[in-house]
């Protein structure tokens, strides 16, 4: 596990990819470019694991919301090559991500989980102390469903 480099850009787009265009679990209906991936790259919290250069999963933290009082709350994303789910690795990635925001500053970490009712990422978020604090109905549209969003909270 390590930081994200701007050479990991193609590699964390193949791992967000296959969510955008067969799951509901982002709300992303176009897969981001390498080039957009790049850009993400930019100094805030973002760990990579990687088998030398493969990228095997990614955990970020992303502003909040762009109004200039939410600056230090968060909003955390994780994601796992499909081979590599079961394993352990998004909470390590969560855990070491969660520990970079506080070391940053952040003091409030929220995670917006689309409830697709499998209940996986919930159940990460609750073991790593992240407390359900809402749900915003019927908020996405994908794949000919409505659906809902369960946003959680940790303090960091």
């Amino acid at each position: 596990m390590r930081e994200a480099v701007p050479e990991d850009a193609a590699g964390v787009a193949a791992v967000f990819a296959p969510y955008v265009r067969d799951s509901v679990v982002t709300f992303e209906t176009v897969p981001p470019t390498p080039s957009e991936w790049r850009a993400r790259i930019d100094g805030r919290p973002f760990v990579v694991l990687a088998d030398d250069d493969e990228v095997l999963g990614y955990a970020l933290a992303s502003p909040w919301r762009p109004k200039p009082a939410y600056r230090h709350t968060v909003e955390t994303t994780v994601y796992l090559a499909a081979d590599q789910a079961g394993q352990g690795h998004g909470r390590r990635l969560m855990d070491e991500l969660l520990r970079r925001c506080a070391e940053a500053g952040h003091r409030q970490a929220i995670a917006v989980i689309v409830d697709t009712g499998a209940g996986g990422s919930v159940g990460l978020h609750k073991a790593i102390g992240f407390r359900e604090v809402g749900r915003l109905e019927a908020v996405g549209h994908k794949q000919n469903r409505w659906l809902d969003t369960i946003l959680m909270q940790r303090a960091l």
